[in-house]
């Protein structure tokens, strides 16, 4: 009897395990089709399919069939399978489209798990990809009974680096998942904050989760965090607070983290936190101003810290590399810290746009948490890390004594990665205007702002990753004006060989022997800025407005104190000032710029700045308004994205309208987590004050029509889009498949701006839902109009794009139409 009461148990046990266990399903069969898409660093796109899913006209995908089942189609629909590694592959994955589906019995929800791809379309909606394969994104998609269709856009490297894809329906409604964690490490001896860390929360329901909160345990500590909202059927990266102050050894490094609802834990996971001792590599996370998300950075520490200030060497990372990983390839030195920001991500955005911005607010972090010596400070990188180098040592200049790009390319255009090249030149006048945007990360263009800096380039001279010719070329133009420069070839080099390819001790040495002079004794500035409101200042000269907006912008000038004359040259600059500091009260200073008339000024105050505007004449003038342009916010259409932005939809529309617009925030958001670590609120339009997210850069998903934020923003701009026309001046654009990007001031905040998706239909709608303004370095100017029809012929069917001017006013030099 007993025996009969065990087999029934265990047989019970059996059946509860397999009725709870996970279900999965993976798909075994697809149809292919390819090349049709064309994705890359600028603001243009064609996408073939996407047109006719857009006008309505895609044919349900059939073996040997064309995209709309026509005479015309030269491209079928091909069967595929998975390979002996469980993945698609086939010559046409290379641009194209994997289409999959999958029969449910009820309406349900399920996660996709899909790797190797650029973004879905399931059910018409579109999610973002894993295009470098890292297997932890997993997005929640509604099913519906009877067939579902899913469309997975491949991209050059899906036909070697394969495809997989995968239904997974969840055990429970909301929780967390830890594959794709951001963590601290606990620094023994420094244990008195506490440290902050991130993981994602899925909310797989139809309704925004509100009042949750996540416990931490770390060493019999508790600490409780109040968590954001997570709008339904998204996932979210939030982060929360430990304590790590009971951590007393290297095994005490276990943290407990339980999700609460109304008090309850709804989810629990353990995570294994780094922990260091004195001397040792550690990571720090901190809260990003950017948005709000938690990042982190990796340091090696001063080995033998002496009470003087240190060095700071600013390491910045190659493609796939970690910034823990970047420290830990550095023993530590003796005179200085080494500190390695992330980028975001490993590959995240090659050190340009958010990471820059990533890369400054680790080094401002750092500047005010070492404290080191303002004359040494030093910047260094390996492969992508190579570029940011380049990048943010021509765009810099004035932070650092030297620099030295190892193993580096030197511009996108020339090397490019995963999302191609920037174009080198546009073919007509309005291919120019869009790649105008783009001119911020030609350091070619910007190389004579390396005057002053010393500069070691390291390079493998076999290395087959990034080719050699890349550190001849920049030698080859650094010997055309550069007086201080030099160029190591590590004979046999690959593009990695062993840690001495960043940790080299020649190049440190070379450091060593820079100091980043006083201002004081620094009397000729070559600056060079293609966007004041990215880079504006070298020493005393700040380029504070342009003639031409996004053109190169340079000032070349000599100061001679003792004769009390500045002398020089400008081009492609409106407005500038000089800083006065080493001229005494009541001197008068004489300025003679581009061989027009002198100005003579009395200096009132040492600590003043001097504004010249160019009139014809140059002559005195004042600091830029805050509601012009300039240094504190210069236009371009990704800037709105840079000042904690809150993706806003509209909900005033049709059905269809409305389930674009969220389906087009959440697309976004999912596409910032990947690429940028990154966390967005979105809001709806009935729900959001401009009070509410002051000095906050948002961005409007709708047009007038169907998003009634508008109005609280976008009243006084000079394009007006509604339903069934774009307004851009005194110029009109009507139907319902016209397409607008653009960029306007908020009136109530000096830096913040809106950003606007929209649309004049739901044809137009959908024609903007390519998000590669989150590529790194592609340009998008102040304003783009364009039609569905660029979907299928790329420029042809861009009706207007420009730039405002100064004033925010509209100025047909600046402007390109059809």
């Amino acid at each position: 009897m007993r025996n009969r009461v065990l087999l029934f148990c265990l047989f019970f046990l059996s059946a509860c395990l397999t009725i709870r266990a996970q279900r999965i399903h993976n798909f075994t069969t697809g149809l292919a089709i390819g090349p049709c898409h064309q994705y890359g660093r600028e603001a243009l796109y064609t996408d073939l399919l996407a047109y006719h899913l857009y006008r309505g006209d895609l044919k349900k995908p059939v073996e040997g069939q064309g995209m709309t089942a026509t005479s015309t189609d030269t491209l079928r629909w091909q069967t595929v399978t998975p390979d002996k590694e469980g993945k698609f592959r086939g010559r046409n994955f290379n641009n194209g489209y994997l289409y999959l589906t999958y029969t449910a019995d009820r309406d349900e929800v399920a996660l996709l798990q899909a790797t190797g791809h650029n973004m879905v379309y399931v059910n018409g909606a579109p999610h973002a990809g894993d295009p470098y394969a890292l297997g932890w994104l997993a997005i929640p998609v509604a099913l519906k009974k009877g067939l579902n269709e899913i469309y997975v856009r491949t991209s050059q490297f899906s036909r070697f680096q394969g495809l997989t894809a995968k239904l997974i329906f969840p055990e429970k409604p909301v929780f967390l998942k830890i594959e794709d964690p951001t963590l601290p490490s606990v620094v023994l001896g420094k244990q008195a904050e506490p440290l902050w860390g991130a993981v994602v929360l899925v909310n797989t329901t139809n309704k925004a989760l509100t009042g949750l909160k996540m416990r931490s345990r770390l060493s019999g500590k508790d600490l409780i965090t109040d968590l954001p909202t997570v709008p339904p059927m998204t996932t979210r990266k939030v982060g929360f607070r430990m304590d790590g102050s009971g951590v007393t050894r290297k095994e005490d490094g276990k943290v407990l983290i339980s999700l609460l609802q109304a008090g309850k834990s709804i989810d629990e996971k353990e995570l294994t936190l780094g922990v260091a001792g004195p001397g040792e590599h550690y990571t720090q996370t901190f809260v990003s101003a950017i948005d709000g998300s938690v990042q982190y950075f990796g340091v090696a520490p001063q080995t033998k810290p002496d009470g003087q200030a240190p060095a700071l060497f600013l390491s910045v990372h190659g493609a796939g590399v970690e910034a823990s990983g970047q420290a830990r390839a550095y023993q530590p030195k003796d005179w200085g810290v080494l500190v390695a920001p992330t980028n975001r991500r490993p590959r995240g955005f090659n050190w340009e746009d958010w990471g820059r911005l990533d890369a400054l607010e680790v080094f401002d972090i750092a500047k005010k948490q070492y404290k080191p010596d303002p004359q040494r400070i030093y910047l260094t990188g390996h492969s992508m890390g190579g570029h940011g180098t380049w990048y943010l040592g021509a765009t810099f200049p004035g932070n650092w004594a030297a620099i030295a790009p190892c193993a580096g390319y030197p511009t996108l255009a020339g090397y490019g990665s995963h999302d191609g090249k920037i174009p080198e030149e546009g073919g007509n006048a309005m291919e120019k205007i869009l790649l105008r945007s783009s001119n911020p990360s030609n350091v070619i263009a910007l190389a004579s702002n390396y005057k002053p800096l010393g500069v070691y380039i390291l390079h493998g001279d076999a290395d087959r990753t990034v080719s050699v010719e890349y550190a001849r070329q920049m030698r080859k133009l650094l010997g055309t004006f550069h007086p201080d420069f030099t160029h190591y070839e590590y004979p046999g080099g690959s593009h990695w060989y062993g840690s001495e390819s960043v940790d080299w001790k020649p190049l440190f040495d070379y450091f060593q022997w820079h100091r980043i002079a006083a201002d004081s004794a620094v009397n000729s500035i070559d600056f060079t800025t293609a966007n004041p409101a990215i880079s504006s200042t070298m020493r005393w000269v700040s380029i504070e407005q342009q003639e031409h907006p996004l053109q190169y912008s340079r000032v070349q000038v000599k100061r001679d104190k003792k004769s009390k004359t500045i002398t020089g040259k400008t081009d492609n600059v409106e407005l500038f000032s000089l800083n006065l500091a080493d001229f005494a009260a009541g001197e008068t200073v004489s300025i003679t710029l581009d061989s027009l008339k002198t100005i003579r000024y009395q200096v009132s105050n040492p600590a003043e700045k001097l504004f010249l505007t160019r009139n014809n004449q140059w002559e005195v003038g004042a600091k830029p308004a805050l509601t012009q342009k300039g240094a504190h916010r210069n236009g371009t259409f990704k800037e709105p994205f840079n000042h904690r932005m809150v993706f806003v939809y509209g909900t005033s529309g049709t059905a269809e309208e409305n389930e674009w617009a969220y389906n087009k925030a959440r697309y976004d958001a999912e596409t910032w987590y990947y690429r940028g670590n990154g966390a967005v609120d979105i809001v709806p339009d009935k729900e959001f004050t401009p009070v509410q997210y002051a000095d906050r850069g948002v961005v409007i998903f709708g047009n007038a029509t169907t998003n009634r934020a508008w109005s609280k923003l976008l009243a006084d701009s000079p394009i007006q889009v509604s339903r069934g026309a774009v307004s851009v001046g005194n110029e009109r654009f009507t139907g319902n498949d016209v397409s607008v990007y653009f960029s306007w001031p908020r009136s109530d905040s000096p830096k913040a701006s809106v950003a606007v998706v929209s649309g004049t239909g739901l044809a137009g709608l959908k024609a903007a839902d390519a998000n590669q303004y989150f590529a790194a370095g592609s340009g998008f100017p102040d304003f783009m109009i364009f039609g569905l029809d660029m979907a299928k012929d790329g420029i042809k069917g861009v009706r207007q794009a420009g730039f405002f001017d100064n004033n925010w006013k509209l100025e047909s030099r600046e402007m390109v139409g059809k």
